[in-house]
């Protein structure tokens, strides 16, 4: 929503910069904006309907959906634990279901958040489709507890979490088929991807990301390398890049497609443009990423060090928080030849993790407004 790293905010609040964000953006640009699902940039307010941080207040027209993850609030005297995952109902979590301003469900039927959002999102098509849009659809799913509705129960050989997936996958399928049926499929760009991966301590509630190694909340690649698809037709040419990006540069990138304007490249902006290699296959203008989930790592090219690791963020049991190893000599990956981050040839290549501590000290010291 932003374009900045989160660790290089330097004390910026995002109710100062509400009309810097994406849809707010986008919205000057004279685009209809839309939220369908998870927002979670207002925290967890007393009344998400009145917060300053509400989409309505940060460049969206329509929202529909909730004020964070579908496991706030938390049911008295619990903890959001792997034991209360299993015994979990629709309506153990109570989450409101938001539309606009007014709460129309509480607490929400979480069986149903899925199928609700597609067929708000079908809706809010047919009901644009002769103006610029921006829909993000931010399903719930599949965070942890997950959820299908009645359709999609048992259908899956992954189980619960396996239902969940197949049920996204079958939103996909229609919103596809709406921009079709409203004959905008070439003028749309659509992009799949996640925020982060899976939470895989959860077992049957979590996913894998194998076979890369760590989840959620690691500096692992299985904590933050996931899809990342683009569809354009007549625009983006089939393929496989493997360049390096992240969520955060869509930000440039639409703006570029838009004519929008960007954010002072200070206080952690560091969106880049990818529509010179999506659109003309050039390479991808990322070249390092640091990784600050709790555990540190950097990345330059195909060679990524870690300062620090653990291997989940919390005990799933107690939900206490997962203690950090530190190493003195940096670890260090090839993920060319790697991927599952399993060779340390820090010791064969001192050279090389000099060269990426030079590169982190400098990028931190640059506070992220040019990686």
């Amino acid at each position: 929503m932003s374009g900045r790293h989160p660790a290089f905010l330097n004390g910026v609040r995002f109710v100062d910069i509400r009309d810097q964000l994406l849809p707010a953006m986008l919205k000057e640009q004279g685009y209809a904006t839309a939220i369908l699902g998870k927002w979670h940039l207002a925290g967890y307010p007393e009344d998400f309907t009145k917060s300053p941080m509400h989409p309505l207040e940060c460049g969206f027209d329509y929202h529909y959906g909730t004020p964070g993850s579908n496991d706030v609030p938390v049911p008295v005297g619990k903890k959001q634990t792997r034991a209360l995952f299993d015994v979990t109902e629709k309506f153990t979590f109570q989450v409101p279901l938001i539309r606009g301003r007014e709460i129309v469900e509480f607490p929400a039927d979480q069986e149903l958040f899925t199928k609700r959002y597609t067929k708000e999102a079908v809706n809010w098509i047919a009901e644009n489709k002769d103006k610029p849009f921006f829909l993000y659809m931010a399903h719930n799913m599949p965070h942890a507890p997950v959820f299908a509705s009645k359709e999609f129960q048992g259908r899956s050989e992954g189980g619960r979490f396996g239902d969940v997936v197949e049920e996204i996958d079958w939103s996909v399928g229609q919103v596809m088929a709406a921009l079709k049926e409203q004959d905008i499929e070439k003028e749309t760009l659509v992009i799949f991807t996640s925020d982060n991966g899976p939470w895989t301590m959860f077992g049957p509630h979590g996913g894998t990301a194998a076979p890369l190694q760590g989840e959620k909340g690691t500096s692992w690649e299985g904590g933050y390398r996931v899809p990342g698809i683009f569809r354009w037709p007549g625009e983006i040419k089939p393929g496989v890049v493997d360049d390096m990006g992240a969520n955060l540069d869509l930000y440039a990138t639409f703006a570029a497609l838009t004519g929008g304007g960007e954010p002072n490249a200070e206080s952690g902006y560091i969106s880049k443009d990818l529509t010179g290699t999506l659109l003309r296959g050039e390479t991808g203008p990322r070249k390092s990423w640091l990784y600050s989930s709790g555990a540190i790592a950097y990345r330059s090219g195909n060679y990524k060090i870690h300062l620090s690791t653990k291997n989940r963020s919390s005990n799933p049991d107690t939900r206490e928080r997962e203690q950090v190893v530190k190493y003195e000599q940096p670890l260090l990956f090839d993920l060319s030849q790697d991927l599952g981050e399993r060779n340390n040839i820090s010791a064969e290549h001192p050279e090389l993790v000099s060269r990426l501590l030079g590169e982190l000290n400098a990028y931190q010291k640059r506070s992220g407004a040019d990686c």
